[in-house]
Formats: C-alpha cells, structure tokens, sequence
C-alpha cells in the first residue's frame, strides 16, 4: 500500500494518550480530526497544526467526509461502556467501507465481538494495543494490530507514522482480537517485571549499613547488565530524586490488563504465578489484604496470646 500520509483519519478521545498520537500523526504529515467529550482535551490541541478539534462525533465524520476516499476513525477512549457507547454511534455515523480502529485498552474478547458487530454493518475493524504511555510522542509507539489483512493494510501508513520508525513497532498479529490479545499479555508482563524490579530495589534499601545510593545502582545495571530495560531507566531516574519514594503513598492501581491475563491463564491452563503474584501484590498495596491481616493477627492473639497492635 502507499506509504503516502497525507490522508486524513479521525481520532477520538484526545487524553494523555490519543492527544500525544494526534501530535504525532500531525508532525507526520497527517490531517487529524479529533474529538473528546471534555472541552479542556480539545483546548489543548486547538493550536496544534494539522489537527482539526470538533465539539461532536457528527461533526468529525462530516469533517472527515471532505476529504477523498472512505473514513477512518481511530478511538482512543478507556475499556468498557464508553467504548462500546461510543462505537454504537459511530455505527450510525459511518457508512459501509469505512474504518474503525480501536486502540484502548481493552479486553481481546470484547474485540472480537466489537469487530463482529462492525463487519454486520459493512465496516472495517482493527483492535490496536499501543504501548508507549506519555513518551510515545517523542519515541513513537509500539502497535499490535488485529483485524482482517485489507483492513490492516488500510491502516499501515498511520501505523508508520506512529510508530518509532516506518519499518519497526509495529505487526499484524492476527485475526480480530490479536491485536489487543497481544497487547494483554505484555501488560501482564510489564506487571512481573516491575515487581522484581521493585522488590529488588526494596531489598537494596532494607541494608542501610551499606550506605546505598539507589539511583547509582540503577545507572549501573544500565551499563552491560542482563536485567537493563526501559524500566529500569525509569526507576534510575526516579530515584536520583533522594526524596521520591517518600513523596508517593504505597498504593499501585490496576487498570485491567493483569487481571484479563489472569483470566486467560485460568481458561487456558498455563501456569503464570509470576504475573499473578505481582497482581495479588497491587490488591494487597491497595488495602484489600487489611481485612485478612486483622483476622491473621486476631488468630495469633487467639492461639499464642500475642497482642496486636492497635489500630490508629
């Protein structure tokens, strides 16, 4: 296919993620036409060149109908209902020919019955994992694509543009549902790695006769080591801040990926304890394991006579 980006695609919902996607696109040769509920969203990208901000969904399509050739809309928008609310109006929007890209995060399962529901109207559908977070702007975005090959094929240019290089970051995984298959399991990943990586930092702390210097040790694992990574850059960094670990509360959210990986562990049968043990630890930094230490502690004072502390 043309490696020509200066087609037109439709980008909605404009967050910390689609927002820096359509700067991107734009600083690529691509005319954006973005759309989020939120007016704070659109004001920020109002003065981006090559970015069009409408207030509606109609109006994007309208916006998008003026240019040549079938549209292609790209959702950017958090897992669940606003996706699926979102969609069903872009159904009634588009016509036969036309593209849907959905690139949150989302449950593979819900892909393959979203792209389903597409096909029935005539339209195209690819289910996108994007890695990168808030530096993919700078760095470009990994991009695990699913969906039928004329569809993928329609997407390609986007995806040279978006990802780190034309050649590199990003594949047609498979049928609909891969994309976002794919794109769980690396999060499932990411959460193992970022466990050991924590814990091993922890340990290095708990030795303070050793006089440690967190951050240099991190440098230093960069430097030759079989553990150097992204992430581990991530933590150099953050810990050259002498004051940063005590600037956060121990609380680490969950979006959903680990959990649909889990899931998929359970159906498929495969044993992944290290992924489902750095979940387990997220619920437990969230206080959902206070309940089962006041019984532990209770259970000891029963048995042995040992007082628990007491609760502030």
């Amino acid at each position: 296919m043309s490696n020509d980006t200066t087609c037109a695609i439709g980008m909605v919902g404009l967050g910390r993620m689609g927002g820096n996607m359509a700067r991107r696109l734009a600083r690529g040769g691509v005319r954006v036409v973005g759309h989020d509920a939120d007016a704070g969203a659109r004001a920020a990208l109002a003065d981006e060149p090559g970015v069009a901000v409408h207030d509606t969904l109609a109006d994007l399509v309208a916006r998008l109908r003026a240019h040549a050739g079938p549209c292609t809309v790209w959702s950017m928008l958090p897992a669940g209902t606003i996706t699926d609310d979102t969609l069903a109006r872009l159904h009634d929007l588009l016509t036969p020919g036309d593209l849907i890209v959905e690139g949150g995060n989302a449950n593979y399962l819900d892909s393959q019955r979203r792209a389903a529901e597409a096909r029935a109207r005539g339209l195209g559908y690819v289910d996108c994992g994007v890695s990168g977070g808030v530096w993919g702007l700078e760095r470009g975005y990994c991009l695990s694509l699913g969906g039928a090959a004329d569809d993928v094929a329609r997407l390609e240019p986007f995806a040279r543009v978006l990802a780190p290089t034309a050649d590199a970051g990003w594949l047609h995984c498979g049928p609909s549902g891969a994309g976002h298959f794919v794109k769980m399991v690396h999060n499932g990943i990411e959460y193992g790695m970022m466990q050991a990586i924590a814990e091993g930092f922890a340990l290095l702390r708990g030795k303070p006769e050793f006089a440690l210097d967190l951050g240099a040790v991190g440098a230093l694992w960069q430097e030759g080591s079989v553990i150097q990574s992204w992430l581990l850059d991530l933590t150099a960094a953050a810990l050259a801040d002498p004051g940063a670990l005590e600037s956060v509360a121990p609380f680490v959210a969950d979006s959903g990926e680990g959990r649909w990986t889990i899931d998929e562990a359970i159906r498929q049968g495969t044993p992944a304890p290290v992924i489902a043990l750095a979940l387990m630890s997220r619920f437990d930094s969230q206080g959902r394991a206070d309940v089962a230490n006041r019984l532990l502690a209770l259970m000891r004072k029963g048995f042995g006579g040992h007082e628990p502390r007491k609760a502030p």
